[in-house]
């Protein structure tokens, strides 16, 4: 098996990276900070114009149809320089729903203004912080109309439209997804306050608000779990990504600090922190990648793939991004110092894609039920 991108892949996350550092995404997660703009809207200007938000839409709606591969690279360099863009609940989560459940007219409708950046979407499925990712739902649809509330929902404050999962008045632990304007009545949106205010995060009220079915799909746990996993797989590499540049920052940093006559690099404490952060970030590394083979060769894997890397990512991210602020000391924890963005990320994308704890106990429960996954 060859777990390794392709060439193509490769050069499209290297000039992901060179297309970042020219336009300084972490002045814009600032401004984003600093309540100047809602998101930075420059770079999903610029993203939308390379093709960034397009990339996983077939070319017959108006995208470029690359393999999951080149997403999941964007997804690493957009993590890497702690992007204050909505590309995971727009890209990663709601194109992939219309994509995968729209029916033909959704899917013509929708998805050339997502790829080309003009409408921004997400997904509400939360009903809490503690709620799993796979319901059960208490918001409703009844003759069209839906009442409940979601929270957390990524960017909901300035998304165009919300996918919701929710009951349909039937008596089992199906439900089914639908489209709602945000704009429209009978939707009320307020802003959390949340560690992170360069990611949006809205409570989301609906009131008798008009639900247009997504397809004519309804969804099982089971079928929400693939979802989250699908969605799940580039968000594991924008952990990673956040996580690698806290590694860079802090190895940087220890070369060029000098204290007692040496570069603080050499003191054995630093080296342990450095140690750990390279093992988190390599283990999560290998995770990510198989679990971005299983989401394009092995679907029978990809849910305890995706888990695997979940967890794994996280562990990575809060780790590197904790030591980095150590190794970088007294000046690590000041505003200007660039670490505390990164901390920052790294609370709230771990609780993006559903608790942590879930996704844990969906690998053991996995691994008791299918011995195969360990040894074949």
């Amino acid at each position: 098996m060859n777990f390794d991108f392709s060439e193509e892949a490769l050069a499209i996350g290297e000039e992901a990276r060179r297309s970042l550092a020219r336009h300084g995404s972490l002045s814009g997660a600032r401004r984003v900070l600093d309540g100047l703009s809602p998101y930075d809207e420059d770079l999903w200007r610029l993203v939308a114009e390379l093709g960034w938000t397009g990339v996983s839409i077939a070319e017959e709606h108006g995208g470029s149809g690359l393999s999951g591969e080149v997403l999941c690279m964007l997804a690493y360099e957009l993590g890497r320089a702690n992007a204050a863009i909505p590309f995971s609940s727009s890209v990663y989560v709601a194109t992939m729903i219309v994509s995968t459940y729209g029916s033909a007219e959704q899917k013509r409708r929708l998805l050339p203004d997502l790829g080309a950046g003009k409408l921004i979407g997400t997904f509400a499925f939360a009903e809490g912080f503690e709620a799993s990712c796979t319901g059960p739902f208490t918001a409703e649809v009844l003759d069209g109309l839906l009442s409940g509330t979601k929270w957390p929902v990524p960017d909901a404050t300035y998304a165009d439209f919300v996918i919701v999962a929710a009951r349909d008045g039937a008596d089992d632990d199906a439900f089914g997804l639908y489209l709602v304007e945000l704009a429209a009545p009978g939707v009320e949106r307020q802003r959390l306050v949340t560690i992170d205010p360069t990611r949006d995060q809205a409570r989301v009220q609906f009131n008798g608000a008009h639900a247009e079915p997504l397809g004519s799909m309804r969804m099982s746990p089971g079928d929400m779990r693939v979802l989250m996993a699908r969605a799940g797989v580039p968000l594991a590499f924008e952990l990673l990504g956040g996580a690698q540049a806290c590694l860079d920052m802090a190895v940087e940093y220890a070369k060029s600090r000098y204290a007692f006559g040496r570069p603080i690099g050499s003191f054995q404490a630093i080296k342990h922190k450095l140690a750990d952060m390279y093992i988190a970030v390599e283990l999560a590394r290998s995770n990510a990648y198989f679990a971005a083979w299983a989401l394009a060769g092995d679907p029978s894997k990809l849910t305890v793939a995706a888990a695997s890397a979940l967890v794994c990512a996280s562990d990575a991210f809060q780790l590197s991004a904790k030591e980095n602020i150590q190794t970088h000391g007294g000046f690590g924890v000041t505003w200007e110092a660039d670490c505390h963005l990164y901390l920052r990320r790294a609370k709230m994308l771990v609780a993006l894609n559903g608790p942590s704890g879930d996704w844990k106990e969906h690998i053991v429960s996995e691994l008791v039920r299918r011995p195969d996954l360990i040894t074949g």
